[in-house]
């Protein structure tokens, strides 16, 4: 049986970000398959009434405190970029855009921008650091913000978000296998253990 984990992010979830840094290491331990599903979390808030925890100071705190003891947990660097929360529209219209027409190159973006973001806390919202990163990375900023402006691109992440809510999202990170739903990164050993349970497993 062909196993595989679908996984609905947005850039500009911190969770999202650890997520991405095991699920691929996950997977791979059990020959499973990663789809990535990029949405707009802001969509998904907007359809579901959710918001997110950094609007509540007291939560807030506490989400940046634990975020931080899991990224020490993943051995992998973590810090909030400037201008937090930030609007990620167009980097998701160039992720999902990116994977629509250079399949190929979709990773090594994905990689660049996550890093980006949360590893070098760049404040990407800043078309100058935008640039800089994209080019350091061998992106052309141009091509990025062209995809971001493309009707069928945009159509694309509409349809992505507007499924992820249909099927019950309303956060991101968030895991489908076989069906099931797993909402947050601190829920990878849920994912992990139903990729162990799956014939051939």
């Amino acid at each position: 049986m062909s196993k595989t984990v679908e996984f609905f992010f947005d850039l500009g979830s911190p969770a999202s970000y650890l997520a991405w840094t095991q699920l691929p290491a996950l997977c791979a331990r059990h020959g499973a398959t990663l789809r990535y599903r990029p949405m707009l979390l802001g969509g998904v808030f907007q359809a579901t009434g959710n918001a997110s925890p950094a609007m509540i100071p007291a939560k807030g705190r506490y989400m940046f405190t634990d975020l931080g003891r899991y990224a020490v947990r993943y051995g992998v660097p973590f810090g909030l970029p400037p201008g937090f929360p930030l609007n990620t529209l167009a980097l998701m219209r160039g992720v999902i855009g990116m994977q629509m027409r250079s399949p190929e190159r979709f990773e090594a973006l994905l990689a660049a921008l996550f890093n980006g973001l949360w590893a070098q806390r760049r404040n990407l919202a800043d078309n100058a650091v935008l640039a800089q990163l994209l080019g350091e990375a061998g992106f052309d900023p141009a091509e990025l913000q062209a995809l971001a402006t493309d009707s069928e691109v945009k159509a694309a992440l509409k349809q992505a978000t507007e499924e992820a809510v249909k099927r019950g999202v309303f956060g991101a990170p968030t895991c489908f296998v076989e069906g099931q739903m797993y909402f947050g990164q601190d829920r990878l050993d849920f994912v992990e253990d139903a990729l162990r349970q799956q014939v051939g497993a």
